[in-house]
């Protein structure tokens, strides 16, 4: 294997493994970049993020600047670097063509999903959002598009049916750093997108987890499990937002408007079918099971959800 010179560039814990492959495999880090330290926690003490903290374990020089786009100090420190390549995953900041085009074999971005479906800021939330049945891992060289550049290498990772965002996430993360190591050693061909099949995955805000009750049930189930453990999947009753963790869909009972209780073991009706609630949290206090929930907390039957 070729050593090489290399910069890597993420902030969350997806990007971590990446990191840490490539480091494993001997490659020569110059430089990790990363978002800044950001207040966290009830103290709102300043942290720093979790490839930040993976880089410092590993004596890693970091950098941390708020902003790169308009940044010629920070161009030329990256241009002073000297890069064979920058890795880049899930950074967080948008590369200017300055920074894309200073590495000599440019910039390889971990892209999670399967190019060109889902692009953009959300990609495993979104796939699956949308009962996607596979999402994968492409390692693309980055253009100055958002997610538009040419591929690399492609690996496919199966959804399964009750299939959560934490699970892929997990499987992507570890994909990750051995398909931009195989590109990074085998220099495969790049290949443009195709034109068709592009989707985007928008980011996502905290308005994205409220519960629409007039959905389908097998709909808000996908919602629930994508959108857990962030931005959250939410209902107001009784003054109080209460956050469903985890639930089923089923396709039988009692005939109810949207939004109403139908049962004593929390069944909802929906749009079409019912969703049954399996587990929840009440603000300021701790996950629970439905069934243990409920002995706290009254959702009797003929009550309607917000």
């Amino acid at each position: 294997m070729n050593r090489l010179r290399l910069a890597f560039m993420g902030s969350p814990a997806f990007s971590v493994p990446s990191l840490q492959a490539l480091h494993a495999a001997g490659h020569e880090i110059a430089m990790v970049y990363c978002q800044p330290p950001r207040p966290a926690g009830r103290g709102q003490k300043e942290t720093p993020c979790p490839v930040h903290r993976a880089a410092l374990e590993l004596g890693l020089p970091v950098r941390t600047p708020s902003r790169v786009r308009r940044d010629a100090a920070e161009h030329e420190a990256f241009r002073a670097l000297d890069l064979d390549a920058a890795v880049v995953a899930a950074y967080g900041l948008i590369l200017p063509p300055a920074m894309l085009e200073a590495p000599r074999r440019g910039c390889l971005n971990i892209h999670a999903s399967l190019l060109p479906r889902w692009r953009g800021a959300a990609p495993i939330q979104a796939a699956i959002l949308a009962g996607d049945a596979e999402s994968g891992i492409t390692i693309m060289r980055m253009d100055e598009g958002l997610d538009t550049g040419p591929m690399l290498l492609r690996a496919p990772v199966a959804i399964g049916p009750r299939g959560t965002t934490p699970e892929l996430h997990d499987a992507l993360a570890a994909l990750g750093g051995p398909l931009v190591l195989q590109a990074l050693g085998s220099a495969p061909t790049p290949q443009a997108q195709p034109t068709e099949g592009v989707t985007y995955a928008p980011k996502l805000g905290k308005e994205d987890g409220r519960i629409d009750w007039s959905s389908d049930a097998a709909a808000l189930d996908r919602q629930v499990r994508a959108l857990n453990p962030w931005p959250g999947t939410f209902f107001q009753h009784g003054g109080e937002t209460i956050r469903v963790l985890a639930a089923e869909p089923e396709e039988h009972g009692p005939g109810a408007a949207p939004g109403t209780v139908v049962d004593n073991a929390a069944l909802i009706a929906c749009g079409g079918g019912f969703l049954r609630l399996a587990r929840l949290q009440r603000g300021g206090r701790g996950a629970m099971s439905a069934e243990a929930f409920l002995r706290g907390y009254a959702l009797p039957p003929g009550a309607v959800l917000g």
